[in-house]
């Protein structure tokens, strides 16, 4: 059977392809263990995630954003990488800890870089567990070499002062530094900006019909309905190594409101850099 094409709605705003939730980093307030983080999965591998998201039908201006995790670590990224095709635009989120040498010489600049008010790669700083200047080092390697490449320090409440400082050196070289807003618990306060109160808390569960605006895709190849979903591993609602799925643009039920992921319900821009978007929505009773 020819599986179908996977036609991705005019309401879509992101497509995440997480190749992987395991990390070469140890950073305390990762977002990716905000929940319990599920069990984990199996990893596609690269020819599966390769026939899995070349049956997208996406936009020029929706790349298929690889991350994780940190994505680069599994063992087939540049493969999956290099055999996308050539109409489905690619953006890379990674720590840029890999070796850069290889990376130059086996993925071409034009393979990842598009018209976008942001970076294609884009590089997360974090002092908690990283070195600025070879990584400045690292990046301007890369930008001179033609890569659509930027950094984005995440403003804890304990590194935002290092963030500033980061910043300040990085747009004296020349490289482009934005902040990102750290979302998250710390010292007994909830930090983010978020559409619906109580969302985060964890006090109660409550139940409620929500609907994505993404396509979240698990190493497994599961598509899931939120990051909370992912992360705690719930059960996925199709997989892009079914033959016959395709994205439905409904609300489903939830019994898991109070739980969510602080990356679903924050106000954030969206991918045209306009600020107001939330990634679900959410009728609550």
């Amino acid at each position: 059977m020819t599986p179908k094409e996977i036609i991705v709605p005019e309401s879509h705003n992101y497509i995440a392809a997480f190749l992987t939730l395991g990390c070469n980093l140890t950073c305390s307030y990762c977002i990716n263990h905000f929940g319990s983080t599920g069990p984990g999965a199996r990893l596609l591998s690269g020819p599966e995630w390769v026939t899995g998201l070349n049956r997208i039908v996406t936009r020029e201006d929706l790349p298929i954003t690889l991350q994780g995790g940190e994505p680069t670590i599994h063992k087939d990224c540049i493969y999956i990488i290099n055999n996308l095709k050539p109409e489905i635009n690619v953006d890379l989120l990674t720590n840029l800890q890999f070796d850069i040498d290889r990376f130059m010489g086996e993925v071409s600049p034009d393979r990842i870089k598009r018209d976008a008010p942001y970076a294609s790669i884009r590089v997360s700083y974090h002092p908690e567990v990283m070195e600025l200047k070879p990584l400045m080092e690292n990046v301007l390697r890369l930008q001179n070499g033609g890569y659509s490449i930027g950094i984005w320090g995440v403003m804890h409440p304990s590194q935002s002062v290092e963030i500033e400082k980061a910043q300040k050196e990085c747009i004296a070289a020349g490289i482009d530094f934005r902040q990102k807003e750290f979302l998250g618990e710390c010292e007994g306060r909830m930090y983010g900006t978020f559409r619906y109160d109580g969302a985060c808390d964890k006090k109660e569960k409550k139940s409620v019909q929500c609907m994505t605006t993404e396509l979240i895709i698990g190493p497994e190849g599961g598509v899931y309905r939120c990051h909370s979903d992912l992360y705690e591993g719930r059960t996925p609602v199709g997989s892009i190594l079914d033959p016959e799925f395709q994205i439905e643009e409904i609300y489903r039920p939830c019994d898991y409101f109070g739980h969510c992921n602080p990356c679903d319900v924050k106000i954030k821009t969206n991918r045209f850099q306009q600020f107001g978007h939330t990634s679900v929505e959410i009728k609550i009773p």
